[in-house]
């Protein structure tokens, strides 16, 4: 365990205008409600298948900056994806290229299970709504279910190549998606599955909205679909003039699910009407131009998009290193967030204005997007973070990185 001293943070909350908070309707489902609507879907049963010595330089004594309470470092290789269990945010899952997951206790690593028999580097690797099980996906396709307390591998199947993997929100059934263009549904543990088939254009990115009955994915071609999970049929297609030009490359959904905001490797950010299959915004570094800007002839990849929760701003992460803080309607660009590197994934505090940043410098930031100011940044990687979560409360953050560890931050703000 690395337990070392925590960096300082800054006070940079001033006298601010007052932003209206949007109302959100509580839509929010009754868990035994949705288990019983999904016993109703049309399952087909699938089956189970050297040391330099000298003075050292301004970089190598920067590396050896720790800001972590914890790192977890049993993993052989990259860590790709990490994820907090969403029942008491105490157990963290991380997947790694050693073809192995890990479920660990975040507050002293121990590991509580490992999960093995897997082909492929893990890059998916996530909890059950309970937080009884956990599902392991690798870069072939081939998935694992465990139970946590028994230790026990419950289900496993094979598809095509990954894309992404997630659980329902209120029920003991797990999604995927796949490079061969279909979305998987299977009840677990019986395996019981139904296919989303589209046209041959990988799945690149998908999530259940919060209502438990729709799901929304986006593809390799631009297209967006919201599925009907119970009848098995496309509610909406969003493709041509209204669009992406390039691959989907992620996607988020707002707090009841009426709004999806999705980034592209066009540059641009579409926002969503679930109801309706409606753009409604789009968002841009260049508003008004037709192209995005250009970097070395290519457009700005957008790489992780995302709601705050309390206020009416979205925020999107490009790979040039930027962080756009938007006006949700009117579509302005409030704050530009400079980074020194690509960014990889954002992510809000539930109940707070601040947005939250991983990089490929390593170093994981906080924001306060009513003033897009830099609130506190935290190091201890030597490589790239891939992929971070925080907790509910903000408090603390867990890391995945190209170092081959995972490291628990602490989140001190001045005003907790």
């Amino acid at each position: 365990m690395d337990n070392n001293t925590q960096g300082d943070t800054i006070d940079l909350y001033g006298d601010e205008e007052i932003i209206e908070v949007i109302d959100l309707n509580d839509m929010d489902p009754e868990p035994d409600d949705l288990a019983d609507d999904l016993e109703d879907i049309d399952f087909e049963d699938a089956g189970n298948e050297g040391d330099d010595e000298g003075w050292e330089t301004e970089d190598e004594m920067e590396a050896e900056q720790d800001d972590s309470e914890l790192t977890f470092s049993k993993h052989k290789g990259s860590v790709f994806c990490v994820s907090l269990d969403p029942a008491t945010n105490s157990m963290a899952v991380t997947g790694g290229e050693d073809d192995k997951a890990y479920v660990w206790r975040v507050s002293d690593g121990e590991v509580l299970l490992e999960c093995t028999g897997h082909k492929d580097s893990v890059t998916c690797a996530v909890f059950s709504h309970d937080s009884s099980m956990v599902a392991s996906g690798d870069m072939g396709g081939l998935i694992k279910v465990w139970n946590i307390e028994t230790k026990e591998e419950v289900w496993s199947f094979e598809v095509a190549d990954l894309e992404w993997l997630e659980w329902h929100p209120c029920a003991a059934v797990l999604l995927a998606g796949t490079d061969d263009g279909n979305m998987w549904m299977w009840k677990i543990p019986s395996g019981e599955c139904k296919t989303f088939q589209s046209a041959a254009s990988q799945a690149t990115c998908g999530k259940v909205l919060p209502d438990g009955k729709r799901a929304v994915v986006g593809y390799e071609d631009g297209t967006v679909r919201v599925w009907d999970l119970k009848q098995g049929n496309a509610a909406h297609v969003i493709k041509g003039h209204d669009g992406h030009r390039g691959a989907l490359t992620c996607l988020s959904c707002n707090k009841d699910g009426s709004l999806v905001l999705t980034g592209s490797v066009d540059g641009f950010a579409k926002l969503i009407n679930t109801a309706t299959g409606k753009v409604v915004g789009q968002y841009s570094l260049d508003v008004g131009k037709v192209k995005p800007s250009q970097h070395d002839g290519e457009p700005n990849s957008i790489e992780s998009v995302g709601f705050c929760n309390i206020l009416p701003l979205v925020a999107v992460a490009y790979l040039d290193g930027t962080l756009g803080v938007y006006d949700l309607s009117s579509q302005v660009m409030r704050h530009r967030c400079q980074h020194e590197a690509g960014i990889v994934h954002l992510q809000w505090e539930d109940s707070s204005s601040v947005v939250s940043t991983c990089c490929l410098d390593g170093a994981l930031r906080l924001w306060d997007a009513r003033t897009g100011s830099i609130m506190a940044e935290y190091h201890g990687h030597s490589a790239e973070i891939l992929n971070f979560a925080i907790n509910r409360e903000g408090t603390f953050a867990v890391t995945a990185s190209g170092d081959n560890q995972s490291k628990v931050f602490c989140l001190q703000r001045p005003d907790r």
